[in-house]
């Protein structure tokens, strides 16, 4: 596999973020009072290299694919609806269909790989490539030129749209499976502690995915490397998010990270370009069992990931929808530190007295 990841810089600059914490304690309010906003917004103007950050034209990309371990039965639902789940957000009805409208973001949908065929309208972009993943119990997942495939196209359908914010979501029947065969492979972490019910498995359903899963991860013993990993366990749009990210990373654009599987892909992503986590702001802690531990994971990668120790995920109200919808939901606490930091007031602008003044 040739891919090159994009080069992508530190975001932690200690005299900058000096600068910007004492333009938060300059703010008419005490100190440190508005919480995890004040590192959030510390971060965004670390990114953008100002201390008056601003949001431009968010994007919020849901990729797509199917996944051939879904036949396995794997997930609760068939393959199928991913597809129609597709159609779904391209008709304005889903879920992260109303936040987007409610919050103002571009959603776009991105065929990374879905068994269908689509018709060309507004909102879809075509970057197929395959019609769904192979199944990882019997070969690997992609061939390592597919996989090299949607990592470009990833960082193609990023660098092709406008704004400095990037929302990462996705939709494929059976990628709890994926991300759990990643998260376990990458951290060493038991299968068991990464995996969970997905679309809503019963105790029968959970306890076959466990042995699909496991006899999966014992096939690709071999597969250790972090893209020798994402070929044969994950799916094409897993693939295609950590070209995103990369390359919104690259580009200095925030990227806002929804749950599981969109944090598989960062997990992916930190393997390859551990400054990438700088430029993450993660959305929420779902209730997919091994989000928290993911996190946590994150959070010791590198220094790079300081920022998700000072943020942390910006909610926690037990969301496992996937969709981008987490992080349609955390959009507007993104958009109110920004707009905190850029246009609160400071003591001496407003002719208030600061602390131990008269």
């Amino acid at each position: 596999m040739t891919f090159t990841a994009p080069l992508i810089a530190d975001i932690h600059d200690a005299q900058r973020a000096a600068q910007l914490q004492q333009v938060w304690n300059q703010k008419t309010k005490p100190t440190g009072s508005l919480g995890q906003l004040e590192a959030l917004g510390q971060q965004i103007g670390l990114i953008q290299q100002t201390h008056k950050p601003e949001l431009l034209h968010p994007q919020l990309l849901v990729f797509a694919g199917d996944h051939g371990l879904a036949a396995r039965g794997v997930s609760a639902y068939p393959s199928d609806v991913t597809w129609q789940m597709v159609d779904n957000f391209l008709a304005g009805d889903a879920a992260v269909s109303v936040l987007a409208r409610q919050h103002g973001l571009a959603l776009q949908v991105v065929d990374a790989g879905v068994a269908h065929e689509f018709k060309p309208r507004a909102a879809l972009i075509d970057r197929k490539v395959a019609l769904g993943t192979q199944d990882a119990s019997a070969a690997p997942a992609m061939t390592g030129a597919q996989c090299e495939q949607a990592l470009q196209s990833g960082c193609e359908v990023v660098s092709s749209l406008p704004g400095n914010a990037v929302l990462l979501g996705e939709m494929g029947i059976g990628n709890t499976s994926s991300a759990a065969l990643l998260m376990s492979r990458l951290t060493g972490e038991p299968l068991t502690a990464c995996m969970g019910r997905g679309t809503g498995l019963d105790d029968v359903g959970l306890q076959r995915k466990q042995q699909v899963l496991k006899a999966v991860l014992q096939r690709h013993a071999s597969a250790t490397e972090p893209l020798q990993a994402l070929a044969a366990l994950g799916g094409f749009e897993i693939a295609m998010m950590v070209g995103a990210c990369l390359q919104a990373a690259s580009e200095r654009r925030v990227v806002l990270v929804d749950g599981f599987i969109a944090g598989a892909a960062v997990l992916v992503a930190a393997n390859i370009q551990p400054n990438v986590l700088g430029y993450c702001v993660f959305a929420h802690c779902s209730a997919e069992q091994g989000h928290r531990l993911m996190l946590d994971h994150l959070a010791r990668f590198t220094a790079s990931a300081w920022a998700l120790n000072r943020v942390g995920p910006l909610l926690n109200l037990g969301l496992r929808l996937g969709e981008g919808s987490g992080a349609a939901l955390a959009w507007p606490l993104v958009r109110s530190a920004v707009c905190l930091l850029r246009e609160m007031a400071s003591f001496e602008s407003a002719g208030v007295s600061n602390k131990g003044e008269d």
